[in-house]
């Protein structure tokens, strides 16, 4: 298997078509570093599993005892020299978008995706979690988010991002956030492994019927 600085994939066990991305920075909380960045995309992770044969559900998770943290701006470097603010903007600008198409090779993947989410999911990682075909959640996931209209609908996602209130599990699972809510991660990772060998999403096949281009 690749290996990857910041992420890890792991096959649920010989033979199984289940395979597992997880966020391997559990010291930051699994924040998003510029590899973080570099490494989600098509050319890597993401591309390896969606051309992988054996590979028919993705689940992605955290390690440690969050999912995600979001931006990590420190591992960014974006504080300006004296009097350089305006290259420093941009070039955080420019990490953004990078961040952005990271999201957006999720959404992409022909795969199905299932979001295991556990502890913190923050800021980016609310997006990471929401470009995601389904996600799960433990009762003691906490959401802190700023645009989600798509998903919550407007009203929740302007009350959420001017209010910059965290979301508990089961206050997700009332938005419409999470499918379903499990006790702990332990739960969370045997319901999700369930969820993802059962034949709804071996059959599910979504993607493989949508009008993208191969990597």
């Amino acid at each position: 298997m690749e290996k990857f600085k910041t992420l890890e994939i792991v096959r649920a066990s010989p033979g199984s078509a289940v395979f597992h991305l997880r966020l391997n920075r559990p010291s930051s909380r699994n924040a998003l570093s510029l590899d973080s960045f570099a490494e989600l995309p098509l050319p890597l992770a993401l591309s390896s599993l969606d051309r992988n044969p054996d590979a028919l559900v993705l689940v992605l998770s955290g390690a440690g005892h969050h999912f995600c943290s979001g931006i990590d701006f420190a591992a960014l470097d974006s504080s300006p020299p004296p009097g350089d603010r305006g290259r420093a903007g941009e070039r955080l600008r420019r990490h953004i978008k990078y961040l952005q198409g990271a999201v957006t090779a999720i959404e992409r993947c022909r795969k199905p995706v299932i979001a295991a989410v556990h502890g913190a999911c923050v800021g980016g990682g609310v997006d990471v979690a929401t470009a995601c075909d389904v996600r799960y959640c433990t009762e003691d996931a906490f959401f802190s988010v700023k645009e989600l209209p798509s998903i919550v609908g407007y009203g929740n996602a302007m009350e959420l991002a001017l209010t910059g209130r965290r979301v508990s599990g089961s206050e997700a699972k009332e938005l419409g956030l999470v499918s379903r809510v499990f006790g702990s991660k332990r739960e969370l990772d045997d319901g999700v492994r369930v969820i993802a060998e059962g034949k709804t999403y071996l059959t599910l096949h979504k993607k493989r019927d949508m009008d993208i281009e191969p990597y």
